[in-house]
């Protein structure tokens, strides 16, 4: 890591007592691995943190416990990895970080969250042949998607199944999303409208596990358009002795139908003005600003998914709103502009009726799949910008010395910072050749396929991305 950007803020002592207390087990040591999951119901599969690859859920063990959605004996044995003071291969994302710089990795973000921190103790004494009943909990109820990412696919847009079924896979030496692996590996989605015997099994699940949730989202897919997103919701506002201690949280790209957008706010405005959760959060998506996000979030209306922001929290004053940024090599040439669009954000609608205060949080991720749209294969000069970027955040992050709560939180600002650090780690010439040779092969058929436009719509990466057009294996 740099010296200049290991200045840009103090280390944070909590982070610090954390990765120390997770050491002590071992140095693979992550809570989440208990205390969080993603299941994906359209799919049968799950994995604890979203680093990791997914696996399959047995049905077999779902028969005997609908908790075998979260509980499967192949993160049990990842479990045991961890107490034994291994680090498990599948968790690499948090490696890589810790390797390749002094940044705090998302095991200790994770492992401090009041999702998992006060459980350290429970789950340091606990066998890991044993079942753990998550606090956090993600789930996708299927595909339903209006939106085609770019760096997205089947298993979680519908819309991506039409092109690839349509068009096959783009020109990738990896063929990227060709839907023969899928089907081969039995991953394709099964269709919202056939039975699901996942989101039978959760269902199952459901009235004992509403009971200890600290934190329930709804991921898809999109999931207002998805029926069990709606029967969620209805429960929460018809359970006679609601969970109050639930954090609710549900994911959208805003991009929904204007009286989807006003029912979602109805249903929010009854919750909460009935005390019926903790807090209520949603998490939206945009990776850059104005046409170059709407290229990289294929479906995107950048103006009127920014109005729906505005709209919710004006008229729901207690939601906070993550935007979950997927840091690509697309976002780079107008981050900057998003940074100031939603500090702007942060200025307007701060308030302590909220239960962050901020009402706005940027949780920046960079990509790292599809590798052909990474940062790490833009030219080196392009990290540049991004240190300016690390920079500019650190200069609008909360005052450390006084009591004003608008701006940017050490987490926002440490996970622009390691962006950096992983674009200017060490690429092998033949690896980068080929990634920025399937940079070009994709994006010209991305340009044929939707009706795009790369070079008008990224100027500054134009001649990088004609030179990739030029690149032969």
């Amino acid at each position: 890591m740099s010296k200049e950007v290991a200045e840009l803020s103090f280390v944070n002592p909590d982070y610090l007592n954390t990765k120390n207390s997770l050491d002590k087990i071992g140095p693979g040591m992550c809570l989440a691995k208990w205390t969080q999951v993603t299941i994906h119901l359209q799919m049968g599969q799950t994995h604890s943190c979203h680093h990791p690859s997914t696996h399959h859920i047995p049905t077999t063990e779902l028969k005997r416990n609908p908790s075998a959605l979260h509980n499967t004996k192949h993160k049990k044995l990842r479990r045991k990895e961890m107490l034994e003071g291994k680090r498990p291969s599948e968790c690499e994302y948090c490696w890589n970080v810790e390797d390749a710089s002094e940044q705090f990795s998302d095991r200790v973000f994770k492992s401090n969250e009041s999702w998992s921190k006060p459980y350290y103790e429970e789950i340091a004494n606990l066998g890991w042949r044993e079942d753990y009943n998550p606090k956090y909990v993600e789930v996708a109820f299927s595909n339903v998607c209006n939106f085609k990412c770019s760096y997205c696919g089947p298993s979680f847009s519908s819309k991506w199944v039409e092109e690839s079924k349509k068009h096959g896979a783009y020109p990738t030496t990896e063929r990227f999303n060709d839907l023969g692996p899928l089907i081969k590996e039995g991953k394709m989605p099964i269709h919202h409208k056939e039975h699901n015997p996942y989101v039978e099994a959760f269902w199952k699940w459901w009235p004992d596990l509403y009971r200890d949730l600290h934190t329930f989202r709804i991921t898809g897919g999109e999931p207002l358009l998805s029926k069990d997103t709606w029967k969620i919701l209805d429960y929460i506002i018809e359970e006679p002795n609601p969970n109050k201690n639930l954090n609710l949280a549900i994911n959208s790209n805003l991009g929904i139908p204007d009286d989807l957008v006003d029912k979602f706010i109805e249903k929010i405005q009854r919750i909460e003005d009935e005390g019926r959760v903790n807090e209520f959060i949603i998490f939206t998506s945009v990776d850059g600003w104005g046409k170059q996000a709407e290229y990289i979030r294929h479906g995107l209306e950048f103006n009127r998914f920014w109005d729906n922001m505005n709209k919710i929290l004006t008229k729901c004053p207690r939601v906070n709103v993550t935007i979950m940024s997927t840091f690509n090599a697309l976002s780079v040439p107008s981050y900057y502009s998003l940074v100031n669009g939603v500090y702007q954000l942060k200025k307007d609608y701060t308030s302590t009726d909220r239960y962050w205060t901020s009402a706005v949080f940027l949780d920046t991720s960079y990509l790292r799949y599809p590798r052909h749209q990474t940062i790490q294969v833009l030219p080196k000069y392009w990290a540049e910008d991004i240190f300016h970027v690390a920079q500019y955040v650190d200069y609008l992050g909360i005052p450390k010395f006084d009591n004003r709560l608008v701006g940017y939180s050490d987490v926002e600002i440490q996970k622009i910072k390691r962006s950096y650090d992983w674009m200017k780690a060490f690429i092998p010439e033949q690896q980068l050749k080929k990634q920025r040779y399937n940079f070009g092969k994709y994006f010209k058929a991305h340009d044929e396929r939707r009706n795009t436009d790369f070079c008008k719509t990224f100027p500054e990466l134009g001649d990088f991305y004609k030179e990739c057009l030029e690149i032969e294996l």
